[in-house]
């Protein structure tokens, strides 16, 4: 068979899977948002470690390498584009003051659908631009230098992990629709996506403690879930 199914992307499947799985809870029926945030945040931890897992393989050749670095992406736009914009959508669907505020303005409703889905658009094509340009980027890095990156430019897709997972949490707890405000923070994610201001990558300390914030938010919305 074509492909690599060593331990070095075996993360990077898992994260493809947890994606495929998020968006189909977000977009089906009985879907919630909450339910995508779940998989979201499992992406997130996959990613995290998919790169340190795979650097322990010393003897990985050339295609295999570049065979991961392609598959991170493509996973990452599904995980990091594709889910949260699901999300969002399901979002959108659950809103119950957007479904207060049809019954009496139908005309001003179809405008907020069309600016929202092309919101969610606009989001899912600036993760593919970002990710296309981190590897074409990359690939010219390497030839000019040795070592890893120090720097990005623009915001990693992989902060939507965090991002949109906070903020649904923080409207679990305080019990108020905040679907526009995520709308705006999906727009401005998008943006940021495309931004040419400069990130430093994240050493080990600061992917725990992102990995940290994930699992306690993954935690504290799974606890107050079972509780309601």
């Amino acid at each position: 068979m074509i492909g690599v199914y060593d331990y070095t992307v075996i993360l990077t499947y898992c994260s493809l899977l947890s994606a495929s799985a998020g968006i189909a809870f977000s977009l089906s029926g009985y879907g919630h948002p909450y339910l995508g945030v779940f998989f979201l945040l499992f992406c997130g931890f996959c990613d995290a470690f998919d790169g340190k897992v795979a650097s322990k393989k010393k003897n990985r050749s050339e295609e295999e390498k570049r065979f991961g670095i392609q598959i991170d992406s493509l996973s990452d736009l599904v995980a990091f584009g594709v889910l949260p914009a699901c999300i969002g959508f399901s979002l959108f669907q659950h809103s119950t003051f957007i479904k207060s505020f049809s019954l009496t303005n139908s005309w001003y409703i179809v405008f907020i659908n069309i600016v929202c889905y092309a919101t969610l658009l606009f989001y899912v094509l600036a993760a593919l631009i970002r990710l296309a340009y981190f590897n074409v980027s990359e690939e010219e890095r390497q030839k000019r230098e040795n070592g890893k990156r120090k720097m990005y430019t623009g915001l990693p897709v992989t902060s939507s992990a965090i991002i949109f997972p906070t903020l649904l949490l923080v409207q679990f707890l305080l019990k108020i629709d905040l679907t526009f405000i995520y709308f705006l923070l999906i727009l401005g994610t998008g943006f940021a996506f495309l931004a040419k201001f400069q990130v430093k990558k994240l050493e080990m300390k600061g992917i725990l403690l992102f990995v940290l914030v994930g699992v306690i938010e993954f935690l504290l919305l799974l606890i107050l879930k079972l509780m309601k």
